[in-house]
């Protein structure tokens, strides 16, 4: 007598787990709850995640980007690590959204795989609601799809989609910034999501070992001096590996972003422009926070670039400026704020555990033969190092 077959035989032997999917989803469900608030309305299962608008808006505005993490996804895969990258996620999504004075309100994921391994799954997903606890948003759903054939079955893609809220007449739409207003650099903690494409290319064509301990790496070269300089800024990298320090998660700025604002109003100041440093880096990103007029002049001399900027920049002859426009060039977010805000506002990002440097001045494009990015030293903010 013939088995009966099952009703998802078929979709089986045509490589996609339907299963696998409700075990991950199982796995992951403590994880995403755990983000939830009272805005949000019913639990994982439905076909739309639901969120109230928090009470005390007069005149919502919802604020939204969707992003991705690019190749860093295939570091992570060569890893078998998932455990960090769904912050990086987070991190694209909601730190574009607090550009415009938003607060991160909901989160949504898509994973796309090869093969579905429910552990791994869930292990990436709990990254992502790692992420969402820190912006201060709640996951409120996503979708995972199986692409057998499409993909190879270690092979993943991610991406997201944040929503923020924010008062309409508290919008920041980059229209107050003025010359003269100081640029407050945020320190990045690494690579963050951008430029893996390059560096995946050098990862090749040197034949580098993502096991390799870093210090050695950045000792063969850079050379030993150059090394204690680069590891000054993150001494703790020097005990991980190179696989590790390309896997560090993209820092998430939103809470304390909202927190310096908080601050600035306190004290009667006001936050003035806000700008995500992704692709395109300091010069595709620096200057929209500002008015079409205006553009930026920052020194790069006031702040260290990460040693992993270093070590690539070294492995495919770039020069400092090239790393700056390729990758963050060690600014994950700049703020914009006038020059007597800045002790305060130094001191806010300080207590939400972000280290910042006064690093540019706000010029008319017209002192920048119509640019609106240039470096060099600075004049009207000098005196507020």
């Amino acid at each position: 007598m013939a088995k009966e077959a099952g009703p998802r035989t078929a979709y089986a032997r045509a490589g996609v787990d339907v299963d696998a999917g409700e075990r991950a989803v199982a796995l992951m469900r403590g994880a995403v709850e755990a983000t939830h608030g009272p805005a949000v309305l019913g639990g994982l299962g439905g076909f739309g995640g639901a969120v109230a608008v928090p009470p005390g808006y007069r005149a919502p505005v919802l604020v939204s980007s969707t992003d991705g993490v690019g190749t860093k996804t295939a570091i992570a895969a060569a890893l078998g690590r998932y455990d960090t990258i769904g912050r990086d996620l987070v991190a694209m999504c909601a730190d574009d959204v607090v550009c415009s004075g938003a607060a991160p309100l909901f989160f949504l994921d898509y994973i796309a795989v090869g093969q579905l391994d429910p552990a791994s799954i869930a292990e990436l997903v709990t990254s992502v609601a790692d992420g969402c606890r820190e912006a201060r948003c709640a996951l409120i759903g996503g979708e995972t799809a199986e692409h057998p054939g499409l993909m190879a079955p270690g092979a993943f893609d991610l991406a997201g989609c944040c929503t923020g809220i924010v008062e309409r007449e508290r919008l920041i739409d980059g229209s107050l910034a003025r010359p003269g207003d100081a640029v407050l650099g945020l320190l990045a903690s690494g690579l963050h999501a951008n430029g893996y494409s390059l560096v995946r290319s050098l990862l090749a064509e040197h034949d580098l070992d993502l096991a390799e301990p870093y210090q050695e790496r950045l000792l063969r070269t850079l050379g030993e001096g150059a090394t204690g300089e680069a590891l000054g800024a993150a001494p703790g990298e020097a005990l991980m590996t190179l696989g590790e320090v390309l896997l560090t998660p993209t820092r998430i700025y939103a809470g304390a972003i909202l927190d310096l604002r908080t601050a600035l109003d306190a004290a009667g100041f006001e936050l003035r422009g806000v700008a995500h440093i992704t692709g395109g880096g300091l010069p595709g990103n620096a200057a929209r926070a500002l008015p079409a007029e205006l553009g930026v002049r920052l020194d790069p001399d006031l702040w260290p670039m990460p040693s992993v900027m270093r070590l690539f920049g070294a492995l495919g002859g770039l020069e400092d400026d090239e790393l700056r426009a390729t990758f963050n060039g060690g600014l994950g977010m700049i703020a914009i704020v006038e020059p007597a805000a800045l002790p305060g506002a130094i001191a806010a990002l300080a207590r939400s555990g972000i280290e910042s440097f006064v690093v540019g001045e706000v010029v008319e494009t017209a002192d920048l033969a119509g640019r609106r990015y240039a470096e060099g030293s600075l004049s009207r903010v000098a005196g507020q190092r």
